[in-house]
């Protein structure tokens, strides 16, 4: 096992530290062919959804040195569809249909904080995915998508010059700002390990899969997936309503011991498996079983998925993916907006699945277009004992509005959209914070030190070491930039600060 020295520096005098969610103020994104269409029959769509304040901001296309400006006000919904009403070139600047390195992304910036979305949808193939801002990327990543019905996909958008790539610590290729590497294979590659020595933003772009594996009726996947150091231990999956979904766990270090309550794992009669880094298992979860609780002893990846028409047994839906946080990733309040497909599309029904602690559930509220808060409507709370979790699938009846949802005990909010052989899903909104090597004082994360100012003199330390990986062999502590040697080598200690 690798061994190293823990520096870890506490800046007192602000506690200047970004929260760490999936709202932000700078976002980039390209979008993976979906089936074999080609651009000219896509649908794309980018929604931005604004938080408490109006912001204004740019949707810049690399390929095309264009953009788009566009001004929202507070709790208001930004709809942009590519190529419309006119073609202006936009879809085929951003789609990949070729293995290779082009410049077809994305950026989005914004003057206050906001939440991104985006849509890839035709004809009975559809998909949608939350965009992860900036401060939330990072330099490693496993892909996780589905067995391909023709061919597995993944995308790679570097965000500063001079990034070089590598595929199972095999170098593909050295990409600038912008640039976006596109690989395709007829095989799953599930497991495959893509690193890089700047942050990038990764996405499953699955040109079309069927779920389970020869059930009839195929989709795209489309879900950006969240970097190893937001991995966590403890998750808990919902159930949409359409009765079962598939669930894939990818490891990240080898001897990952994975155990599941009220789920089934795939090929397996036993609540427990071990593997290793790179592999994987496959759990299905039902409505009846209300959720399913995974506790892992090594940080892992988990997507959720809806699974072919044929196979749910209600013809309504089709495969869709989703990537689900861990239970530590919870937020207080959730900014999100449903989808509002526009031309050749099947979608008819639009959800949110509210995640949240059981004892509290009674407390979440919902603005939903800056209207007073409100309980929940249209569905009913379901408890998972194991867990101590419970959802609630919310219809999101106005295709126009923000919803944002609060609970001081925490929550995560995934969305997704049914019809006629035809479904997304994604992760609306949950935090991101670094769970692999991180601090807390008076038990508050140190990414979220922003939003929970310290008002006590006493404040207590604790470094969280047990997600790195690795042994931690000496540990500094530094505050404004001197280490504070009565902390040297202490995972846990307190000081006593003076007023002010």
């Amino acid at each position: 096992m690798k061994r190293v020295l823990l520096i870890i520096a506490i800046v007192m005098s602000v506690f200047s530290i970004w929260a760490q969610s999936t709202g932000g103020k700078e976002f980039w994104l390209t979008f993976g062919q979906n089936g074999s269409g080609s651009y000219l029959v896509v649908n794309l769509q980018i929604r931005i959804v604004s938080g408490n304040d109006p912001t204004a901001g740019t949707i810049y296309f690399t390929n095309l040195g264009t953009e788009v400006h566009f001004n929202i006000g507070a709790h208001e919904v930004f709809t942009y569809r590519l190529d419309y009403p006119e073609d202006k070139g936009e879809r085929q600047s951003v789609y990949n249909t070729t293995m290779g390195v082009s410049n077809r992304s994305i950026r989005i910036t914004s003057e206050e904080p906001v939440t991104v979305y985006a849509l890839n949808q035709r004809g009975f193939s559809a998909d949608a995915t939350n965009i992860l801002p900036v401060k939330a990327l990072d330099v490693d990543y496993y892909q996780i998508s589905y067995t391909p019905f023709s061919v597995d996909a993944y995308a790679v958008v570097a965000i500063k010059d001079n990034t070089n790539l590598y595929h199972n610590k095999v170098w593909e290729e050295t990409l600038d700002a912008g640039e976006v590497y596109y690989r395709t294979s007829s095989d799953d590659m599930t497991g495959s390990h893509i690193t890089a020595d700047n942050p990038v933003a990764f996405f499953a772009v699955t040109r079309t899969v069927q779920i389970p594996a020869d059930y009839e009726a195929t989709d795209c996947l489309f879900q950006q997936l969240a970097p190893i150091n937001t991995w966590g231990q403890a998750f808990f999956v919902p159930v949409s309503h359409l009765a079962k979904d598939r669930v894939r766990i990818v490891a990240s270090q080898d001897g990952t011991t994975i155990t599941q309550t009220d789920g089934t794992f795939i090929y397996s009669s036993s609540g427990t498996y071990t593997i290793d880094a790179g592999e994987y298992i496959e759990l299905e979860t039902l409505l009846t079983n209300n959720g399913c609780y995974i506790d892992a002893d090594k940080p892992v990846g988990v997507c959720t998925y809806l699974v072919g028409a044929k196979y749910n047994g209600m013809n309504i839906s089709d495969p869709a993916q989703c990537w689900l946080p861990a239970i530590e990733q919870t937020v207080t309040e959730a900014l999100i907006a449903p989808f509002a497909p526009t031309g050749g599309t099947a979608l008819n029904a639009h959800y949110a699945l509210v995640v949240t602690p059981t004892v509290t559930q009674e407390n979440t509220k919902v603005s939903i277009g800056g209207a007073p808060p409100a309980s929940l409507s249209g569905g009913s709370w379901i408890d998972n004992t194991a867990s101590g979790m419970s959802f609630y699938t919310m219809p999101l009846a106005d295709e126009t509005a923000s919803y944002y949802f609060t609970n001081d005990a925490g929550l995560i909010i995934l969305c997704y959209g049914t019809g006629p052989a035809e479904s997304y899903y994604y992760l609306a909104y949950s935090a991101m914070r670094d769970l692999q090597a991180a601090f807390y004082a008076n038990d508050i994360h140190y990414q979220d030190l922003e939003n929970n100012p310290i008002c006590e003199n006493v404040i207590e330390f604790r470094a969280e070491t047990e997600n790195m990986g690795v042994e931690v062999v000496s540990l500094e502590w530094y505050i404004d930039g001197v280490e504070y040697l009565p902390a040297h080598n202490q995972e846990t200690w307190s000081k006593t600060f003076a007023i002010g």
